[in-house]
């Protein structure tokens, strides 16, 4: 578990599971940026009783409020190279985005990462005009790296994403500053 002043950061429980599932499978949530592809409640409750959405190539938590909501999820996964993970975010209700929720909950995300693993590098993926998850990445210290044009197909259409990354060295230096 990972705790926070706004949010804590943590892995599904059996007990959040049919909560979960709602929120994840709530179409009108996803918004311009996600994918409106789901799997089933029966498929998602199979994969949690193998492994609890946790294996080696990626790791599921939820994000919740100081009150033990479930507002959003944070996931990093493996990514091109065996040093180096990608993050990936969702707040599941935009009445609470701009309050700090997943800034905290990635950063959170960023610290365990690179205090656990021995990982070079994190990554980010937004869509440039998601403006809210543009600034999660640089509030957290990533670097805008590039655009990969047309990479994701949302909502009928191809979509720019942009890549942030963060090195082991960059979030050493901003800890150092931090501390200072």
């Amino acid at each position: 578990m990972l705790k926070g002043s706004l949010c804590t950061v943590r892995h599904l429980l059996t007990t959040d599971l049919n909560t979960f599932i709602a929120l994840v499978n709530d179409l009108p949530s996803r918004g311009d940026y996600f994918s409106t592809h789901f799997k089933s409640p029966e498929t998602m409750r199979k994969e949690f009783m193998q492994n609890g959405f946790v294996n080696e190539d990626s790791e599921l938590f939820v994000i919740e409020d100081a009150l033990h909501h479930i507002i959003g999820v944070i996931t990093h996964f493996k990514s091109r190279t065996p040093t180096t993970r990608e993050i990936g975010y969702r707040l599941f209700d935009t009445k609470l985005s701009g309050r700090g929720y997943v800034t905290e909950a990635c950063q959170l995300m960023v610290d365990y990462l690179f205090n656990v693993y021995q990982y070079q590098r994190l990554e980010l993926l937004s869509a440039p005009e998601n403006v809210a998850s543009v600034r999660v990445a640089q509030k957290c210290g990533f670097q805008p790296e590039g655009t990969l044009r047309h990479a994701f197909f949302i909502n009928g259409r191809y979509q720019d994403v942009v890549v942030f990354s963060l090195l082991r060295p960059e979030w050493e230096a901003r800890r150092l500053s931090i501390s200072v």
